[in-house]
């Protein structure tokens, strides 16, 4: 099948950065906006168009039946190495961001301890974009800079890196002045709008995940967010207040809107006692296993994430009120699986930290009026395909030098599937699971842990739980998908753990 529509748009594009018939204007008014919204830790089955009956998503619901969901879409199992994915086009092992450094449990030896920080000769996708004309937000979530980059220095680490106790402000003037490289406006977008190192908004407040408000209702604390947010404002509803302002202020375009929300990301803060109390008394789905007990902490996240639902569906408005969703292309995703104190999900394995399709499989969504043929598509995609699909979106994919390691989800989206393409993670730290790395070609998944050699082999189309290891009744596959790996990071100079290297 051709890739007609949108990159028939993208050679439009291209072209009128150079035709003599165009204005300025008109050339950048040829570049579609592009809006990226990211929840964290929205897990693959908590959205009702993927299934699920506790969580209500009436808006995202509505989205999905007018976009293209691709089913299998993956990020890493922790948040700092998707970002750092998403924003760089690189693998992990490139930067150095394996895993949330305060979450590592392996010993320099057995593992290799992450980075906060992404270095600063790493190009973020706002950059090109920021040079090819747009103007770009970053709105909510960062958390690709340490609380103190200087110590990241001497790499690699010989133990995890810390982070300042919760309230704790001794690290805010040298990050608004001389680490602001590693920031939102030090990376080529224009604004910044809570954008920091922090993994969460509960940071803010000396109670941390105690606090009353979590950070999700105003006063934020977030040094990044003016300190005149009305008293109690929903932290989700300010961020998308925001994006709408700045799309507003540059409408004739092209604009490029990074939403991060930090939601439904832990402390489980009820959006409202009317939302909380609907929750509670719903039902558990026995075919999912979501809402058990119908417990506080999981109806507090159901809210949260009806919030997120409703955000969406303002944003979709006003884009239509301001005519601009024809000239927009919208992505929705999360940053991995979700997390087990907030929600279940019988139907895939494990959840936010493990390697398996619980924890790095997530929704994503992609809409585009009258350019996307809405319907499912199974191609599965990665972390590190957004960074070369923007490029392409904006007509720049030739001029760009840099290393990539993904590549465009565009012939995806108009219906071309490429199944032998073999996707990788190398999760060289622990947490859920030991270090280890990742495969998945066509059907079959791969992990092969780093130390013990130890693999597990499954065949996710009929075996999603991946409840049946093939290792020993398939070891032609194995070899097969073995050598694969082994010669992946041979020839890209993988780093292993010490403990890996002597065997």
């Amino acid at each position: 099948m051709k890739v007609q529509c949108i990159l028939a748009v993208i050679q439009l594009a291209a072209m009128s950065l150079t035709q003599p018939g165009l204005t300025a204007g008109e050339s950048q008014r040829a570049k579609p906006n592009i809006i990226f919204i990211m929840a964290d830790d929205l897990g693959w089955g908590d959205v009702g168009f993927n299934g699920s009956k506790y969580f209500e998503t009436p808006h995202l619901d509505k989205l999905a039946s007018q976009s293209l969901n691709f089913t299998q879409a993956y990020m890493y199992p922790t948040c700092s190495p998707s970002r750092t994915a998403l924003l760089t086009g690189k693998h992990s092992f490139r930067t150095q961001v394996y895993n949330v450094p305060v979450l590592e449990k392996n010993n320099a030896k057995n593992g290799i301890f992450s980075r906060w920080t992404v270095e600063l000769e790493h190009t973020f996708y706002s950059k090109p974009l920021n040079e090819a004309g747009y103007k770009l937000i970053h709105l909510g979530k960062w958390h690709v800079v340490g609380p103190n980059p200087e110590q990241e220095k001497k790499y690699p680490f010989a133990r995890k890196l810390g982070q300042p106790g919760n309230g704790n402000t001794s690290w805010v003037q040298k990050h608004k002045t001389e680490y602001q490289a590693y920031y939102p406006t030090g990376k080529g977008f224009h604004e910044n709008v809570g954008g920091t190192w922090w993994g969460d908004p509960a940071r803010g407040y000396k109670q941390g995940y105690q606090s009353p408000s979590g950070g999700y209702r105003a006063p934020f604390k977030n040094p990044f967010i003016e300190t005149d947010v009305k008293k109690d404002t929903w932290l989700t509803d300010y961020l998308t207040d925001e994006a709408m302002g700045f799309i507003k202020q540059n409408a004739d375009g092209p604009f490029f809107v990074n939403l991060h929300y930090y939601a439904p990301h832990r402390p489980s803060i009820h959006r409202s006692e009317e939302l909380l109390k609907k929750y509670k008394s719903k039902p558990e789905d026995r075919e999912t296993g979501q809402g058990p007990q119908a417990t506080k902490e999981i109806a507090a996240y159901a809210t949260m994430v009806e919030s997120i639902d409703g955000n969406v569906g303002r944003l979709l408005k006003f884009l239509d009120e301001q005519n601009l969703r024809q000239n927009t292309i919208l992505f929705f995703t999360s940053d991995n699986g979700f997390n087990a104190f907030q929600s279940r999900y019988s139907k895939l394995r494990g959840a936010k930290g493990y390697v398996y399709e619980g924890g790095i499989r997530v929704p994503m969504l992609v809409n585009w009026p009258g350019k996307i043929k809405s319907g499912k598509t199974d191609q599965y995609i990665h972390a590190i395909d957004y960074f070369p699909t923007f490029l392409e979106l904006a007509g720049v994919r030739g001029t760009y030098t840099d290393t990539l390691d993904g590549v465009s989800i565009l012939p995806a989206i108009q219906g071309e599937t490429d199944m032998n393409r073999t996707l990788f993670w190398h999760v060289a730290s622990a947490y859920k699971n030991k270090p280890c790395t990742v495969s998945r070609k066509g059907d079959w998944k791969l992990i092969q842990y780093l130390v013990s050699r130890k693999t597990e082999l499954y065949h996710l189309k009929d075996d999603p739980l991946e409840s049946k290891d093939l290792s020993r009744s398939r070891p032609k596959k194995l070899k097969e998908m073995v050598e694969e790996m082994v010669r992946w990071r041979t020839e890209n100079s993988v780093p292993m753990p010490p403990d890996a290297r002597s065997k």
